[in-house]
């Protein structure tokens, strides 16, 4: 794994601790690295400094009060699948019982054999809102982070009446991570290299200027149906190079290792099993 704590300590990198659903430090696990100014102070009062190999990445934020999700939101994603860009978001959810760390493992579960992977950039919502416009979002919005949607194609597609909800929301298809990188610190979230690989091998590469939907479109199209909370977190949609829409498609079995990365924001590793 690439260390890259001085990346993140140049781009000053700050954690939103006031969250409710993020989580502090406990037990010797720490969701992120501190920030510049924090880690200044812990210099400064000599803490210790524990190994790299006794400190848990936790996710940003483990328990919020929801996970929306975006379907077909890359123009590409789009064309490889043979439809339509959608003319309106396509929203759907993931449980946040789904949330893992960005270097804890993903679970194959025995019900699915289609199981698959997405990239996607994660907007956390900082503060509460209902009929947000599109102009006025980005002051809703606390930071972003890295998301792998794990995806059981099986159950998305062909089961559960072609709902997509049980086929998203399996324990470990969301892990999201290294850190929670404050809004301040992006230059552009929509101009950002966005990329996955699996055992090594670039799957997806595209940049997140190809997103049919903004961030500010999608936070004010969810929050007309619902309210936003400090925490919430969406999914804006994964680019094309996706497994099942592959010839002949591929899935992720036993032993695969999965890097979803985002340019800015670091990458999340997560071993399959």
């Amino acid at each position: 794994m690439v260390d890259r704590s001085k990346k993140y300590k140049q781009q000053n990198l700050q954690l939103l601790w006031d969250l409710p659903s993020v989580p502090r430090t406990a037990g010797g696990s720490h969701p992120a690295p501190l920030p510049c100014s924090g880690l200044c102070r812990a210099l400064a009062a000599q803490l210790p400094v524990l190994p790299r190999t006794e400190v848990t990445f936790l996710a940003p934020v483990t328990r919020p009060d929801k996970v929306v999700c975006v379907g077909m939101n890359y123009v590409d994603h789009c064309k490889e699948q043979n439809v339509p860009v959608p003319k309106e978001p396509i929203i759907f959810s993931k449980f946040a019982s789904s949330i893992v760390g960005p270097y804890d493992e993903v679970i194959l579960p025995p019900e699915s054999q289609e199981v698959d992977w997405e990239v996607e950039l994660a907007v956390v919502i900082g503060k509460k809102g209902k009929h947000i416009k599109a102009t006025d979002a980005m002051a809703y919005v606390a930071g972003f982070t890295v998301a792998h949607d794990v995806s059981a194609r099986d159950w998305q597609m062909r089961r559960n009446g072609r709902q997509w909800l049980l086929g998203k929301t399996f324990d470990t298809f969301c892990p999201l991570g290294p850190a929670l990188v404050t809004k301040d610190s992006v230059a552009d979230p929509h101009n950002l290299k966005i990329c996955c690989r699996v055992n090594g091998e670039v799957v997806q590469s595209s940049n997140t200027s190809q997103m049919v939907f903004k961030t500010e479109e999608l936070i004010a199209w969810v929050s007309q149906f619902v309210t936003l909370y400090p925490g919430d977190i969406i999914l804006t949609g994964t680019p094309p190079g996706v497994g099942v829409f592959r010839k002949p498609p591929v899935f992720l079995k036993k032993g695969d290792e999965v890097q979803c990365e985002i340019e800015e924001l670091g990458v999340i590793i997560n071993k399959v099993v």
